[in-house]
């Protein structure tokens, strides 16, 4: 069966929400690690063992972590971008990785939130660099940030990731999950700082986010015990309308390996404000579960829309149908 991932957040941890999202059939649950530390989800994390326990399950954890994903900074409120106003980027508007300045030359696009927004470098001003909006919107903190055609160089783990990990083991973590894996040097990198920690026996699951991780995938699939085909980012790297056959061949890849393969991002995203999904979401969710995928992930959906139990009964009842498609036949 297809395992079956919701994301903690402030819009599901509590605990009804999640005993309900437990029995509609969660098997598992994301925190993501961009947003606050294991011990700073404490709360949270309680209250899913005690869901957990009502319900007499042992859900998985994984934790995903900052790794090499570029993010904006914290924000004193949500930041509302006109199109074709300006933004400044760094300096005394809105933070970013100082990584990220010296590739925002005159030109350069930036897509930040998964590519929700997109901005056009113009120039450098007030120490950061002024950037026209080009598609608008609403921006949260802690939002990615991507600059197409460019690679930013930053480590495989944060100081705060091996923070994290050296806690996984004391808090029941059963799988990390490392974004934009360049090569396989990274899950060697995740690997040994598990095997510090006392956490040898934790799954790593590597995250495709970007073309150079697409392009190693044959030399990633010995050090990763499931692959991510993650498809937010990966919708930055290439043509939106390409990013379906990525998926596909992806998907083959794996399949002919015999590596498990997770589909995550946008799998019902209309159900952040929605009661009922969207016909072609659940044609999404059910051709993942066609194509071999053994898990299936939502991200916002639970972790801050308004609809978390829907969205896992939607989830877990479209996922079934296609096994039970499966195994009837054409």
């Amino acid at each position: 069966m297809v395992t079956l991932y919701g994301t903690l957040g402030p819009a599901c941890a509590r605990r009804e929400s999640l005993r309900r999202m437990l029995g509609a059939g969660m098997d598992g649950v994301r925190l993501n690690l961009s947003h606050g530390g294991l011990q700073q989800s404490a709360p949270w994390l309680e209250e899913l063992q005690a869901a957990a326990a009502a319900e007499g399950v042992s859900p998985r954890l994984l934790v995903d972590l900052q790794g090499p994903e570029l993010r904006v900074g914290a924000l004193a409120q949500p930041l509302d971008l006109a199109e074709g106003t300006e933004v400044l980027l760094g300096g005394t508007g809105v933070p970013v990785p100082p990584a990220v300045l010296p590739f925002l030359n005159p030109g350069q696009q930036a897509l930040l939130d998964d590519g929700r927004l997109l901005v056009q470098a113009a120039g450098p001003r007030d120490g950061g660099v002024a950037c026209r909006v080009l598609r608008g919107g609403r921006l949260l903190p802690r939002k990615s940030i991507a600059l197409p055609g460019e690679e930013v160089p930053s480590p495989a783990l944060t100081e705060a990731d091996r923070q994290n990990l050296a806690l996984a083991a004391r808090w029941g973590v059963t799988g990390v999950m490392q974004p934009f894996v360049r090569s396989a040097a990274d899950l060697l990198e995740v690997r040994a700082a598990l095997g510090g920690a006392g956490a040898a026996g934790v799954l790593v699951f590597a995250k495709l986010e970007n073309r150079r991780g697409v392009a190693q995938l044959e030399q990633l699939l010995p050090q990763a015990d499931e692959i991510v085909i993650a498809r937010g980012d990966l919708g930055n790297a290439y043509p939106l309308w390409e990013l379906p056959g990525v998926q596909k061949d992806l998907a083959a890849v794996c399949r002919r390996a015999g590596k498990p393969f997770m589909v995550v991002t946008q799998l019902l995203t209309s159900m952040e404000q929605a009661k009922v999904p969207t016909r072609a979401e659940v044609s999404d969710i059910f051709n993942a579960v066609l194509d071999g995928a053994s898990s299936l992930m939502v991200t916002g959906e639970t972790a801050a829309g308004r609809n978390p139990v829907e969205v896992m009964e939607t989830l877990a009842r479209t996922a079934r149908q296609a096994e039970a498609w499966m195994r009837r036949g054409p």
